[in-house]
């Protein structure tokens, strides 16, 4: 076996990630190229990686029952952290300002009568 490199995505194990590998290659019949990902438990000894590092990834020995690799070193490559906080933060003030705008449309309708 060779080294592979995938991201993490799942730390939540102590000293055990699970990292996702992508391979794309060519299917004859489709004459089209095919995306597969493969998911593979690694060791990481002291717990250094995060959801949405690149790692690469040593073939060894059967640690477990399913880890049969170890973390060989982290690419430069990672996702910015926080991402997911800006989006709510931008999505909940519209809910305001729909609510808002229902409430003036039924001032006005109260108004009007």
């Amino acid at each position: 076996m060779k080294q592979v490199v995938g991201m993490v995505v799942s730390n939540k194990m102590q000293k055990s990630v699970v990292v996702a590998v992508d391979r794309l290659f060519y299917h004859k019949l489709y004459n089209r190229y095919v995306k597969r990902t493969s998911k593979f438990m690694a060791h990481d000894e002291n717990n250094q990686c995060n959801i949405g590092d690149r790692v690469k990834l040593d073939p060894s020995r059967p640690l477990s029952k399913h880890k049969r690799w170890t973390k060989a070193k982290f690419q430069l490559l990672q996702l910015p952290k926080g991402k997911l906080l800006q989006t709510t933060y931008e999505t909940e003030p519209d809910k305001k300002k729909k609510k808002n705008e229902i409430d003036r449309k039924t001032e006005e309708r109260k108004l009007w009568k």
